[in-house]
C-alpha cells in the first residue's frame, strides 16, 4: 500500500528544495520566516519528511555580509561533497543581496562542519540571488537570478559554467528576461530557477511576478545537444506553467524545486500560501507552506497540472 499524505507538506517553510540523494534519503532545505539561517532536514520517504527533526546547520552573521535576509537555501552533492548555496544581504541593506556557497566533506550534511567558500562573483555587484546547479556532459553549471543595472527589471536569468562548485568560468549569459505580462505583476521578475533533464531536452522552470497572488511559474527549454551558454538555445514558454488557482485556495505557488518517489514518479515541490489577502510586504507573511504534487509529460515536456486542495491527497 502506498504512502500518502496532503499537503502543505512542512508549514511556514518558503522557496523549499527537496532532493533524493543516491544514500536513500530525501534531503530538505528553505527559507525560515525569519530568514535567520539554513534548515536541514532528512528522511528516508518523502512523506515523513513533515515529522523528520529538523537542524539549523548555519546561522547568519551579526553583521556585515551574510548578516541579514538569508534566502532560498539549496543543497547540491558536487565531487563527493555537500554544497549549500545560499543568498544574503546586511543588516544595513538588506535587500542588496548576494550569492554565497557553504561545503561539508560529511556523508551526512547534518553532521560535519559547513565552511564558508565565499561569494560566487558574477559578471557584475548586484542583487543577486537563487542559485541552483546542474550537470550536463561532464561539465557543471550554474544558474541564477540577478539585476541588471542598465536595463529595466528587478532580476534576469542567467547561466555560467563553473571551475569548481563555487567559481564561475567563461561567459555569463542572460537566457531570459522578464518582459510578458503574468511575469511582471508588482515587480519584473525572473528567479527560483530549478532544472530538469528528460527526452533530449534541458528545462528550467522558474518563478515571475511579485510574492502575492500573482506569483506563478513559467518555462524555459533547450536542446540537449546545443550550446547551454547561448542565449538562443533557449525558448521561453509564452504562458505561465503553474499558478494560482482561487478554487482550490491555492495562492501564488512557486519557487519550486524538483524531486521524485520511490517509485520514479516526478514530483514538483513549490510554496504557496491558502489565502489571497495579505497584510503589509508579502515577505513578511510566514505562510508560504512547503507543498508537492506528481506531475506527468507530454510530448511538449512536463505537465504541472494545477495545485492541488490542501485536503487533497497528494497520491
Amino acid at each position: 500500500m502506498r504512502e500518502t499524505l496532503s499537503n502543505p507538506l512542512i508549514e511556514q517553510r518558503a522557496d523549499p528544495w527537496i532532493m533524493r540523494h543516491t544514500d536513500g534519503y530525501y534531503y530538505f532545505t528553505a527559507s525560515l520566516p525569519d530568514f535567520s539561517g539554513i534548515p536541514l532536514r532528512r528522511a528516508t520517504s518523502l512523506f515523513v519528511l513533515k515529522e523528520a527533526e529538523e537542524k539549523v546547520v548555519w546561522k547568519k552573521r551579526e553583521t556585515g555580509i551574510m548578516s541579514a535576509n538569508i534566502w532560498a537555501p539549496e543543497l547540491h552533492h558536487i565531487q563527493e561533497k555537500w554544497y549549500l548555496y545560499f543568498a544574503a544581504a546586511r543588516e544595513d541593506h538588506i535587500f542588496d543581496h548576494r550569492m554565497y556557497v557553504l561545503e561539508n566533506s560529511s556523508p551526512n550534511p547534518l553532521e560535519g562542519e559547513w565552511i564558508e567558500k565565499g561569494q560566487v562573483r558574477t559578471w557584475c555587484e548586484s542583487f543577486a540571488l537563487d542559485a541552483t546547479t546542474f550537470e550536463h556532459e561532464g561539465r557543471l553549471y550554474y544558474v541564477w537570478a540577478q539585476k541588471d543595472p542598465d536595463i529595466e527589471g528587478n532580476s534576469n536569468l542567467y547561466i555560467s559554467e563553473m571551475e569548481n562548485p563555487w567559481t564561475l568560468i567563461g561567459p555569463q549569459t542572460m537566457i531570459a528576461t522578464p518582459h510578458l505580462e503574468w511575469e511582471t505583476i508588482g515587480f519584473l521578475v525572473n528567479e527560483g530557477p530549478a532544472v530538469l533533464k528528460r527526452n533530449g531536452k534541458i528545462y528550467i522552470s522558474y518563478s515571475g511576478s511579485a510574492t502575492n497572488h500573482h506569483y506563478c511559474m513559467g518555462l524555459l527549454v533547450a536542446d540537449e545537444s546545443s550550446d547551454l551558454l547561448d542565449a538562443d538555445s533557449w525558448t521561453k514558454r509564452p504562458e505561465p506553467v503553474f499558478q494560482t488557482d482561487e478554487a482550490a485556495s491555492q495562492f501564488g505557488p512557486g519557487h519550486n524545486s524538483f524531486t521524485t518517489l520511490e517509485d520514479g514518479t516526478d514530483v514538483l515541490v513549490y510554496h504557496a500560501r491558502n489565502y489571497k489577502e495579505i497584510e503589509g510586504d508579502p515577505l513578511w507573511d510566514p505562510n508560504r507552506h512547503t507543498r508537492v504534487q506528481t506531475f506527468t509529460w507530454d510530448e511538449s515536456g512536463p505537465v504541472f497540472g494545477r495545485p492541488i486542495r490542501d485536503e487533497e491527497a497528494v497520491r
